[in-house]
């Protein structure tokens, strides 16, 4: 009988969890990313979610404190990660702020990515997390930054908003409905006001 892997090694081998006779027993490190989907920083886009980046920590910004329209104050610190494909701007809030240091390498998991005024940012997430990884990430291409790219944004509807083509349809669609309502009941309404100057004539008409 094999006894169970100390903290310093981990049998992650599928054929230790099946039942082999000799489990394979690798480093945290090694086996830290083993069954996950990883996303180079070069391909992240602005559809990107559910993504799992190794990066470095290359630098951090001041931080600052941001008041929500709910009138919340949170500490907000943008730090630029990067790999041997690209760099991009990391969102951090409140405690994960002290979560990195410059040179680290972080690990993403389960981030998604936002638009800022156009401009990517990766973020944790509430369903993510951020981890100091064993694995180094050596070289950082500086000279792309995804973050640098500008991008279109998709117009925000709102129920009751003005502009877009949505909103245009959703108006003249009321619109129609409420002439045709309108004709309807107008027809209605004259109709019964014509016929009642009917009956008052015939009536007047039988007196005499």
């Amino acid at each position: 009988m094999f006894g169970q892997p100390t903290s310093t090694e981990f049998a992650c081998d599928s054929e230790f969890f099946s039942g082999a006779l000799r489990p394979k027993a690798v480093s945290w490190a090694e086996c830290e990313n083993m069954d996950k989907t990883m996303t180079k920083v070069k391909d992240l886009t602005p559809q990107s979610k559910q993504v799992n980046v190794l990066a470095k920590v290359v630098g951090l910004s001041e931080e600052k404190e941001i008041t929500s329209r709910f009138g919340e104050a949170r500490k907000l610190v943008e730090a630029t990660v990067g790999d041997e494909t690209a760099t991009v701007l990391l969102t951090l809030w409140n405690e994960q702020i002290g979560q990195v240091a410059k040179d680290e390498t972080v690990l993403i998991d389960n981030g998604f990515v936002s638009l800022v005024r156009g401009h990517i940012r990766l973020n944790v997430g509430k369903y993510g997390s951020l981890s100091k990884s064993e694995q180094n990430v050596e070289d950082v291409n500086a000279a792309l930054d995804v973050s640098a790219v500008e991008y279109e944004r998709e117009p925000r509807y709102r129920s009751g908003g003005y502009g877009g083509p949505e909103r245009r349809e959703r108006g003249d669609r009321q619109f129609e409905f409420g002439t045709f309502g309108d004709r309807r009941g107008g027809g209605g309404s004259g109709g019964g006001g014509g016929g009642r100057d009917r009956d008052r004539k015939d009536r007047g008409r039988r007196r005499f």
